[in-house]
C-alpha cells in the first residue's frame, strides 16, 4: 500500500500538533513547515482539509494557529488518512472483467473487503497521542544512542 505525500504530511503535522497541544498553545502552519522541512503552501492545503473534516480547529489573532479539534487520544490515523486518501473510500473494481459473478463475489469478499477491513482496523488503533508518544520515545532513544 502506498500513502500519498499529502497523507504522510497530514499524519506528521497532526503528530506535531498533538505533541505541542499539551502546552495549550496553538500551532502555526509555518512552525510545522519549519520543523518538518515541508512546503508551507502545501501544508496549508492539508490543514484546510483537516479543518474541514473536523480534525483541526483554527484560532485567528496574534496567538492564533491550529489545534486538535478533540483529544489526541480520540483522533486516529484512520481519521486523518481517510480525509486525504480518496482511494481508501473507493470500491474495488471488478478483478477479471469477465462475466463470472461467482469469482467476482469471492474476490471481493475474501480479498478486497478483507484488506479494506484490516487497513481500517489497524489505522483505527493508532491515535495521534500514540504517534506523539512514539516520536518522543524515538527521540529519547536517538539522543541516548548519540551520547554513547
Amino acid at each position: 500500500m502506498r500513502i500519498s505525500a499529502k497523507g504522510r504530511y497530514a499524519l506528521a503535522a497532526v503528530t506535531v500538533i498533538a505533541s505541542r497541544q499539551q502546552s495549550g498553545a496553538n500551532t502555526t502552519v509555518g512552525s510545522v513547515s519549519e520543523e518538518l522541512g515541508l512546503s508551507k503552501i502545501y501544508l496549508e492545503q492539508v490543514f484546510a482539509q483537516l479543518k474541514k473534516a473536523g480534525i483541526l480547529v483554527s484560532v485567528k489573532g496574534p496567538k492564533g494557529g491550529y489545534s486538535l479539534a478533540r483529544s489526541a487520544s480520540k483522533i486516529t490515523a484512520w481519521d486523518v488518512l481517510s480525509v486525504l486518501e480518496i482511494s481508501f473510500a473507493e470500491q474495488a473494481e471488478e478483478a477479471t472483467g469477465t462475466n463470472d459473478a461467482g469469482m467476482e463475489i469471492a474476490l471481493k469478499q475474501l480479498v478486497f473487503d478483507a484488506v479494506d477491513k484490516a487497513l481500517k482496523d489497524t489505522l483505527s488503533q493508532v491515535t495521534a497521542a500514540d504517534l506523539a508518544d512514539g516520536t518522543e520515545r524515538q527521540r529519547a532513544e536517538q539522543s541516548y544512542m548519540m551520547g554513547l
